[in-house]
């Protein structure tokens, strides 16, 4: 079809036939004449290993049918990973929370931690600090289409007490004391440790 703007002319398609050139006489009263009935049905998606929310996953050819016979589009899925309460995520890497008391922070401890294969056997040192991080390589989530995987990352929480007995309050002194002692005994300091938070 022609249109005539002024000194203009524009050529667009005919709105009935779409440019087609035909036009079908009694259209089907479901499809329209389009040839195609819309359908809902479920797909089985394979999930890969280490995927994050946002990830899209493209499932060929099963999106919209084509225009005027076209191959049809493409469906995307779009992945959200719901949070974990053992696990905070970090790219890749996983991070757990571990609390301890300050008797096993200063004198070390083995724990018992949590991971995508089962409990495994953590050290921590001797004098850890409140926040520090402790590093399991490779016990994170998988790389997607890579043989590797991310860090377990263990954040060591240091306990205050909040009530203690008169006793203990009495060795915590103690312990205080030693401690403001360049030469005292380090055998003390974790006996008096010990005392305190002594079940």
């Amino acid at each position: 079809m022609r249109r005539s703007q002024g000194f203009f002319q524009i050529s667009v398609p005919c709105p009935v036939c779409r440019g087609e050139g035909k036009v079908i006489a009694t259209p089907c009263p479901k499809c329209k004449g389009e040839g195609v009935l819309p359908q809902m049905r479920e797909l089985t998606v394979r999930v890969p290993a280490g995927v994050d929310t946002g990830t899209r996953l493209r499932l060929r050819g099963e999106g919209e049918n084509g225009m005027y016979g076209g191959p049809p589009g493409d469906l995307y899925v779009v992945i959200t990973v719901e949070e974990d309460r053992t696990f905070r995520r970090q790219g890749q890497d996983l991070v757990h929370t571990c609390n301890i008391t300050f008797p096993q922070a200063a004198l070390g401890i083995r724990l018992e931690v949590p991971s995508l294969d089962g409990p495994i056997t953590l050290d921590v040192p001797k004098g850890t600090q409140s926040g520090a991080v402790l590093r399991l390589k490779g016990k994170g989530m998988p790389y997607l289409g890579q043989n590797r995987s991310g860090d377990l990352l263990v954040e060591v929480i240091v306990q205050t007490p909040t009530r203690l007995s008169a006793r203990q309050e009495e060795l915590i002194r103690e312990l205080d004391q030693l401690f403001g002692k360049d030469d005292g005994p380090l055998d003390k300091v974790k006996s008096a440790a010990r005392k305190i938070f002594k079940k």
